[in-house]
């Protein structure tokens, strides 16, 4: 366990809750729910594979970034700092990220090298003192950042706007597959609160069966 590990670990405690609130709250969403079968979002307790994954992520399809994580397995020792600072971004690049994503991915990794990044950023602090502090870094931006929020931290009420995914599941269930904007989503998600992270989940997998992870 890397010695900056600092998220739960499993399913969280809140999951089947906000399922039945969330049903109760929204029939479209019941069944979503209803229709994406056993599973749920679970944490890794790494903060770095977290934030990595997510950059590796950015503006590609699940499938797509899930292969490429694949070859960056390969192409390093151990995807954690120390390793992926060392590879540095040539390897990076070879294992199919661009260039930007390779020189972003290895400047996080030498953030948690030298003590910039770590729990002491996140731990017991609000969505939004996080999401401000990991914005900091280079390459991460608000998604990225609620990414982290979602997966590392599992915090129950993110709504990543930003997320295309999101969108277009919104888009599908909600308006017979015509335009949502940001504020459609926002607009529509107020009756998911306080589950929203927990509600945008099952639209990903409503898309797709294999569950989002980063």
């Amino acid at each position: 366990m890397p010695r900056w590990a600092s998220g739960p670990v499993g399913m969280p405690p809140y999951w089947d809750r906000a399922i039945r609130e969330l049903g109760a709250a929204d029939p479209i969403l019941k069944t979503v729910i209803s229709g994406c079968g056993e599973g749920g979002l679970t944490g890794q307790n790494d903060p770095f594979i977290t934030l990595a994954r997510s950059i590796v992520g950015q503006q590609i399809s699940v499938r797509a970034a899930d292969s490429i994580w694949g070859r960056l397995e390969l192409a390093v020792t151990e995807v954690a700092p120390a390793h992926v600072v060392a590879a540095g971004p040539e390897k990076l690049r070879a294992a199919g990220l661009t260039n930007r994503k390779s020189s972003y991915v290895c400047d996080i990794a030498a953030a948690f090298v030298d003590g910039q990044m770590g729990p002491h950023i996140w731990q017991d602090q609000a969505d939004e003192v996080v999401i401000d502090a990991l914005c900091e870094l280079r390459g991460v931006g608000r998604w990225t950042a609620e990414m982290f929020l979602i997966f590392h931290l599992l915090r129950p009420d993110v709504l990543p706007l930003a997320d295309i995914g999101l969108r277009r599941a919104v888009a599908i269930n909600y308006r017979d597959d015509g335009d949502v904007s940001p504020e459609d989503v926002d607009a529509i998600a107020e009756a998911w609160r306080p589950w929203r992270s927990v509600a945008t989940w099952h639209l990903w997998r409503s898309l797709d069966p294999v569950p989002v992870t980063y």
